[in-house]
């Protein structure tokens, strides 16, 4: 009795440990386990052939690799880019560098409709950039990536920052004593210890990408079966008193969504057990 007491204040560390924990689970309850909850609930009021039928339309299944391919691009493209900014405003000094660093926030702070406008008259035929360029760009497929690219980059530069600060430069040297070229130290040294923060942060770009509704429905054109988004639709079964047939395609969205992020939280996890047994 007396040992089970004593693991007891050792495990309780910090003073309210046992509210905290409650006042927390009750939170994350409240915001995301009883929505999320009531959206398998009026899903399961459907039958499986009505399921079926309201998640694997031509006109839904058009929208599902719309969304989620233009996301993983995004996502993809923000994690090779995100990373190349977060070097240089680790590593470097230069003139306006705050201004750089305050810059890379801006999505984050600019209201999304706000950056759908922006982002349709720059590219549009007639805008700033669309004009000189040799394709459309505005209310095509490419404006959606365009978009989702735009709101996605904070989140990898953001992740990446903390650990390339944190970074051991003695490895690095230790790497150029022995010989090793500035490509072989960022690709045998640097790159295996930020990689757990890459996949960390194209996670949440891509998260952020399958959601996204305001900067996207400017540009893209919302064309059913060439450039109209999931998000896009299930707003369209809601306004059509569908509610069941957009809780079902939420359902869907959820947990391809979850599956996918399952996976690279797992590869993740493995590049760090990896990374920990070098």
């Amino acid at each position: 009795m007396i040992f089970s007491r004593t693991l007891l204040r050792r495990h309780s560390v910090l003073p309210g440990f046992d509210l905290a924990l409650g006042f927390a689970l009750l939170y994350l309850s409240l915001i995301v386990l009883i929505p999320l909850s009531a959206a398998f609930l009026k899903t399961f009021t459907l039958s499986w052939a009505q399921f079926v039928d309201a998640v694997a339309t031509p006109r839904v299944l058009a929208s599902y690799r719309l969304t989620f391919g233009a996301s993983f691009a995004a996502a993809a493209l923000n994690t090779v880019f995100g990373l190349v900014i977060a070097w240089v405003l680790v590593r470097y000094r230069f003139p306006a560098k705050r201004f750089v660093d305050a810059l890379v926030d801006l999505p984050f702070a600019l209201p999304t409709a706000v950056a759908g406008i922006a982002l349709t008259a720059i590219y549009a035929q007639n805008g700033w950039i669309g004009r000189w360029l040799p394709f459309k760009v505005s209310f095509t497929p490419l404006g959606v990536w365009v978009a989702l690219v735009f709101i996605g980059l904070p989140f990898v530069v953001r992740t990446l920052q903390p650990v390339l600060e944190d970074l051991n430069r003695e490895l690095e040297e230790a790497a150029a004593t022995l010989g090793a070229s500035r490509r072989q130290t960022f690709a045998k040294v640097i790159l295996p210890i930020v990689t757990p923060a890459l996949l960390t942060g194209f996670a949440l770009a891509f998260a952020r990408a399958l959601g996204e509704y305001g900067s996207v429905i400017f540009i893209a054109g919302n064309l059913p079966m060439v450039s109209e988004i999931t998000p896009l639709l299930i707003i369209t079964k809601l306004e059509q008193y569908d509610y069941a047939g957009a809780t079902a395609i939420a359902v869907v969205m959820l947990v391809a969504a979850f599956a996918l992020l399952l996976i690279i939280n797992l590869l993740q996890a493995w590049s760090r057990k990896r990374q920990g047994g070098l």
